[in-house]
């Protein structure tokens, strides 16, 4: 048996070029359209971080990713412990699409409109999701939008499965306080930039 005398060859580009392209790609895509990306950057590892240590990995059934963008959350729910063969990424940009096949080939990737999640997982979710983390700009849209979002999402997942969801401002992105669902909320992740906190909503079964 021949072997080879070389070293295994380390990956040719580096992380901080990888963030620096993912960068520009999120600054020309919010310079196009502001109110669908309304971020300028990726989030952070941190906040990555923080969004996916809600999802539990040991419960069954597909993770919902809305608004992927460039993958960075999608690479902590990885590192959680979430099988790529789980994830449903939606996600609007066709470029960010097209990306995300790249980096994460074995997950599910539906380009299409995350409001309409319904229409958009239609044939594609065969059975309750185990989680819904989102990276959408709620507060570019209506709260009535928002809130039939979030009820989209509960009914596609299990009755005790999270809707996590990041966002900059100082208030909930959706009430905290409700008849139909219960918010809890990370401490203030002020490594971020800008600073962010992520709240987790669960559906409030009724008897």
């Amino acid at each position: 048996m021949l072997q080879s005398s070389q070293r295994p060859t380390t990956r040719k580009i580096p992380f901080r070029k990888d963030r620096f392209q993912d960068e520009a790609r999120f600054l020309r895509s919010w310079l196009e359209r502001p109110l669908a990306i309304g971020a300028v950057t990726p989030s952070g590892k941190v906040l990555a971080r923080t969004m996916a240590s809600y999802v539990d990995p040991r419960i069954p059934g597909p993770v919902v990713e809305l608004g992927p963008g460039t993958g960075p959350v999608t690479d902590a729910l990885i590192r959680r412990g979430v099988e790529q063969e789980r994830l449903i990424l939606v996600e609007f940009n066709p470029e960010f699409c097209q990306l995300l096949k790249r980096r994460f080939p074995k997950a599910t990737i539906v380009q299409g409109d995350a409001y309409d999640l319904k229409e958009t997982l239609s044939g594609v979710l065969k059975e309750p999701a185990a989680a819904t983390v989102s990276s959408l700009p709620l507060f570019t849209k209506p709260m009535d939008q928002r809130l039939t979002l979030l009820e989209t999402a509960q009914d596609l997942m299990h009755p005790n499965a999270p809707f996590i969801q990041f966002t900059y401002a100082v208030v909930p992105p959706i009430p905290a306080h409700s008849q139909s669902h219960r918010a809890r909320a990370s401490n203030r992740i002020w490594r971020n930039l800008p600073p962010a906190r992520v709240w987790v909503y669960n559906k409030v079964s009724h008897p």
